[in-house]
């Protein structure tokens, strides 16, 4: 459950997430179920993968498609003139072949990327003139007049694809080695060759792609000079075999997963040649069991900076390697406190100086730092947090960054110089939710921002954050797929209550229009798990603003143990999942049953994922107060789950067992005395099968009843054509028939 699955899983599925309705007629205006999944998509155009071309001259994105809202084309906006143009068209370049399984699985592990087509990924090439295009499973190469040279034709399909920083080379895995293909005369050169059977180059591991946020497996220095290559090697991994059953079939797995406490994979580290030639391995420390987080180069590529993590993640090392002999010696350490982890970041930068600009939790809350020859200045400071790098200008010495330190539900564009530590700017407008990123040399900057009552804009702007062109406007009114709706469109309220420790919970509620002496249920939909943040001032999307057309009150909190309030505030959960979230989440409840205008006996509650395990903890921690729950890909066992993430927060199961046995749903099973409906894609790869029917075993033998929908050939995010409609469908079935029937 990394941040990814956990936190996409239920913006896919679960942001409507409350279905059982207190039947109440459609009225003209109302939203459909048929509507909110159907195309053009009501969040209007969603581009992604923006970027600045290397000189500025160009903004890039991906489009989706206004009749074919899953899949995306490459376009382009010349920055100057504000014209824009389809640069590759995905129906007329692709081939339309079907990808190998490791792309498949790649794709899988970007949440982001699920259920998508098309074009869904690209890379400027460093003279702005070309766009490598990863389509179908093979290579294009695009210039900004629209001509499209094919580089691959291959079955096996390339996964990684970069053009090198000098440009000289593209390069990408095929058949777990490392391939650089010569853009002059088209050679193909492999610079591994003993990758086969359980011996990877170039490649992510699983834990690395799932969990850490790292996707790649190799990384060129400036100049193209040498390239640095990820050896892992699976043979200690357990196999666990995953049926994935399909409507028509069931194919068979042998996965290597790492369970927890079960070993990983063996990684190693090599310098060489663009050619393969000249390899030399990095010496990464005696103790083989660690995590290789993180790889950079200097900016004079003299030096590799490598982030070494151990396996029980207390311990984060920044090593600077000499690539000529492969030494390296540590720059400096991370520790984390007791009863606490190391929270892996992006957000930090190699200074063409020399200096490392860097993200720590050292004091409390996530903050940047400059080191620099050993020495430490912050540069932010408070009880807020740090979120992204958007840029940083070397030569003003002005870092700019995400972070809330205006409003924990809300994300601002801040910039901090370097010569003026803890004077920090807002460059932004309250009362929005915000995303940037800049080109290299952080001369403009690309924006992005919703609130709960507009979808997200897109724009291009300048250092100031002043807007210079809109990108994607996508304002509700004329034509955009909403606009019938924003009549209908229910305002977000948002409020706190205290927890059992007194820490602050933030909620928010979006109400039908209440009537007096009228009781509303309530769809209570939640995640809960670390990494993930569900209060914030933003859009949420139209199916919660369907499930308020029916009748129903939507509601959200987030419990101890989510992000950017402080380790003192995640560290909760530490040995103890299942626990404060739970404690929380029935404090919401409580503030519910609370209101007059909610029938208290009607409140559904909702989760997919960490959010399905929350439904199970809850039902059988409080039962009765629940009218029903809905509990989708949940984890059963954590016990079953990867070494990364678990161990993470829960430790080594081999050490700690009692907070396993704590965590777990299957042994309270009998507990659960509420309806249920259990949901579970059959091909699911992360959250696998086995936890829902380790469950169902547990349920079946104390004769718990229980409902069951399974579905064929979907993985952890169970959607898409059909598919979604039918899930909701089930879901809104579900709760008409226990808690609407009350």
């Amino acid at each position: 459950m990394v941040k990814w699955w956990l936190g996409v899983a239920l913006l896919a599925l679960g942001q409507a997430g409350m279905a059982s309705e207190a039947p109440v007629p459609a009225k003209p205006g109302d939203l459909t179920l048929e509507r909110v999944f159907a195309s053009p998509d009501l969040n209007g155009s969603a581009p992604q993968s923006l970027k600045l071309s290397p000189d500025g001259k160009y903004v890039t994105l991906l489009r989706n498609r206004a009749d074919e809202r899953e899949r995306f084309d490459l376009w382009a906006m010349d920055t100057t003139t504000r014209e824009w143009r389809m640069l590759v068209d995905s129906k007329k370049v692709g081939t339309g072949a079907a990808l190998s399984e490791a792309e498949k699985m790649q794709r899988e592990r970007d949440r982001s990327l699920t259920g998508k087509r098309g074009i869904l990924a690209y890379d400027w090439s460093p003279d702005g003139k070309s766009i490598l295009v990863p389509l179908d499973g093979d290579l294009y190469l695009a210039t900004i007049n629209g001509d499209v040279r094919r580089l691959t034709n291959s079955e096996s399909g390339e996964l990684n694809p970069v053009v090198s920083p000098a440009g000289g080379y593209v390069s990408f895995v095929r058949d777990q080695n490392l391939v650089a293909l010569d853009l002059k005369s088209g050679r193909e050169t492999p610079l591994t060759t003993e990758g086969r059977d359980t011996v990877h180059f170039g490649e992510a591991e699983f834990v690395a792609q799932e969990e850490m946020g790292r996707r790649t497996g190799y990384w060129w220095s400036p100049g193209d000079r040498l390239v640095a290559v990820e050896r892992f090697d699976e043979a200690p991994v357990g196999i666990v075999t995953r049926s994935a059953i399909g409507a028509e079939g069931t194919s068979i797995y042998q996965q290597r997963y790492p369970k927890a406490g079960t070993p990983n994979v063996l990684v190693d580290l090599y310098v060489m040649k663009p050619d393969g030639s000249g390899k030399v391995k990095v010496d990464l420390g005696p103790d083989p069991d660690i995590y290789l987080a993180r790889v950079d180069w200097t900016p004079d590529g003299k030096a590799l900076l490598v982030q070494r993590q151990n396996r029980a993640q207390t311990r984060l090392d920044m090593l600077r390697v000499d690539p000529a002999t492969g030494m390296s010696t540590v720059l400096f350490t991370e520790q984390s406190g007791p009863d606490s982890w190391i929270n892996l970041s992006d957000a930090y930068q190699p200074m063409k100086d020399g200096s490392i600009l860097w993200w720590s939790e050292r004091d409390g809350h996530g903050h940047l730092y400059r080191w620099k020859a050993g020495n430490w200045t912050q540069l932010t400071k408070g009880d807020w947090a740090v979120g992204d790098l958007a840029g940083v200008d070397e030569a003003k010495g002005r870092v700019y960054f995400l972070g809330n330190k205006d409003d924990v539900l809300e994300r601002q564009l801040y910039y901090v110089d370097l010569a003026r530590p803890g004077t920090v700017t807002r460059l932004t407008e309250r009362g929005w939710s915000y995303g940037a990123s800049m080109d290299g040399k952080a001369s403009r900057l690309i924006v992005t921002r919703s609130n709960p009552d507009q979808p997200a804009q897109i724009y291009l702007a300048d250092t100031t954050a002043k807007r210079l062109a809109w990108i994607n406007e996508n304002a509700l009114k004329g034509d955009h797929p909403y606009a019938p709706y924003v009549a209908s469109h229910r305002p977000t309220q948002f409020g706190t209550v205290k927890a059992k420790d007194g820490s602050t919970l933030h909620w928010n509620m979006i109400t039908p229009v209440l009537e007096p002496g009228k009781r509303y249920p309530v769809f209570f939909s939640h995640y809960g798990g670390p990494h993930s943040q569900v209060v914030r001032r933003a859009w949420g999307g139209a199916l919660r603003q369907y499930l308020v057309d029916r009748g129903w009150i939507w509601f959200e909190i987030d419990n101890r143990g989510s992000p950017d309030r402080g380790k003192a505030f995640e560290d909760q959960i530490h040995h103890a999942m299942g626990s404060v979230e739970v404690e929380d989440q029935l404090a919401g409840a409580d503030y519910l049953k609370s209101l007059p205008f909610v029938a208290s006996d009607k409140i559904a509650t909702y989760g997919w994922s960490y959010g399905g395990y929350m439904t199970l903890k809850l039902l059988e921690k409080a039962p009765g107060v629940f009218a029903a729950g809905v509990a989708g890909a949940p984890v059963s066992r954590w016990e079953l789950y990867d070494t990364h993430y678990t161990e993470r927060y829960m430790g080594d199961p081999r050490q700690v067992p009692e907070a396993y046995a704590a965590s777990a749903t299957v042994a309270d099973a009998a507990k659960i005395t509420d309806p249920l409906l259990l949901i579970h894609g059959m091909a699911d790869d992360n959250v696998v099968l086995e936890h829902s029917t380790a469950m169902m075993a547990a349920m079946q033998k104390s004769k718990t009843p229980f409902e069951l929908m399974l579905y064929p050939g979907q993985t952890h995010r169970v959607g898409g054509p059909g598919i979604s409609e039918h899930l909701w469908g089930t879901i809104l079935d579900f709760l008409d028939g226990t808690v609407a029937a009350k």
